[in-house]
């Protein structure tokens, strides 16, 4: 068959980003779709001798640097990829990417790492974070949400097999398109994850510096602990926020590397994670490298981190996304630090590895396949 597989952007190597290069790398021959591609180098190794499409935003001048600000223009430039000549396609889709238009002798199979979360259930979080909750700026935001909600439940019916990749994304599809999903949890290359018993003393965050991430909230929180350490690993909107409330117990490393982050991965006491993440890679990430994790106690968290209540906990959550709710949660971590044992975290991440991954998804593709062509 011939395969096309289409992602909605390629500006960094993210956790969505990941998942597709995981899906490029089970069809090597697959021809690249992506509205937009500014990958900076070092991180453009899936598009080396592929062939790669892109729409006309590549071209729009600041369209590779705030790709965001064009989102009322890529559920147009989205159908205007022509996919007439390929037999699968598999969409990797956060926002528009299920929406290409495909016939039907064609399979179309989307991965959907979330539905678009400011313009659902998170419409209201995003506008006032954004500094949209009033004036004219807003009722314009508003209406274009509207829009993209229309679009968006419209063209939820267009792939034959949805993929969730958790169950509480596959929720959240039942609630907003009215479909089932099968739920195929993102892949964590274990083999470059390091491993070590040992933990030494500092606690770490990393993430993008945006909003949702909730960063702030974690820096914020340990600079009201200046016995507890903490390094914190990532760039964004957010950062010059991060700087202003770090305190002297806290280290700001900026963007680092893989090999740099999963070397503090390795050696750090916890992970802490104070996001609603559709699944979250990185608690997974640490686990693997043997860090028990704090996390907000909603999203994806809930099936990748073992709480408490298990045989062999893994980490420990907080209700709230408060300071207060994380300064509680580190001092109730360390006082049964005891019981999160690295090697549980690492046969805990064992469940999401590759193989497992792509042992579901090409067993999803196959089954779809064979009972397309038994229907044609």
């Amino acid at each position: 068959m011939k395969v096309a597989i289409v992602h909605e952007w390629l500006v960094t190597r993210a956790g969505s980003e990941k998942v597709a290069e995981e899906i490029l790398r089970l069809f090597p021959q697959a021809d690249l779709f992506t509205l937009i591609c500014a990958l900076p180098p070092g991180q453009d190794e899936i598009l080396h001798g592929r062939k790669l499409t892109t729409s006309f935003l590549q071209n729009l001048w600041g369209a590779k640097t705030h790709h965001r600000l064009f989102m009322p223009l890529m559920p147009f430039a989205i159908e205007q990829f022509d996919l007439s000549g390929y037999d699968l396609i598999i969409s990797s889709s956060h926002a528009v990417a299920k929406g290409v238009i495909t016939g039907p002798d064609q399979v179309h199979i989307s991965y959907i790492h979330s539905p678009m979360r400011y313009a659902w259930d998170l419409q209201h979080t995003y506008l006032v974070e954004s500094g949209l909750s009033r004036g004219f700026r807003s009722v314009l935001a508003r209406f274009l949400l509207h829009y993209l909600r229309i679009w968006d439940m419209r063209t939820a019916n267009g792939p034959e097999r949805l993929i969730a990749n958790s169950a509480y994304i596959a929720r959240r599809i039942a609630k907003v398109y009215r479909r089932e999903a099968d739920v195929v949890h993102p892949p964590v290359d274990l083999a470059n994850l390091p491993f070590s018993a040992a933990r030494e003393d500092f606690y770490l965050a990393a993430s993008r510096m945006t909003p949702y991430k909730r960063m702030a909230l974690i820096v914020a929180a340990f600079a009201r602990m200046p016995h507890r350490k903490l390094v914190v690993i990532g760039d964004g909107p957010e950062m010059a926020l991060v700087r202003r409330l770090a305190t002297s117990n806290i280290e700001i490393l900026g963007y680092q590397d893989d090999s740099v982050l999963r070397e503090k991965m390795r050696r750090a006491r916890a992970f802490v994670f104070a996001a609603e993440e559709d699944f979250g890679i990185m608690p997974v990430e640490a686990q693997a490298c043997g860090a028990p994790v704090i996390a907000f106690g909603r999203g994806g968290s809930l099936e990748t981190v073992m709480g408490p209540e298990n045989e062999k906990p893994t980490g420990l959550f907080f209700v709230r996304q408060s300071e207060e709710a994380i300064v509680e949660a580190v001092e109730n971590f360390e006082r049964d630090a005891s019981r999160f044992s690295p090697e549980n975290c690492r046969a805990n991440a064992q469940r999401f590895s590759r193989e497992i991954f792509q042992k579901k998804f090409m067993a999803i593709v196959e089954a779809e396949t064979v009972r397309h062509a038994s229907v044609s």
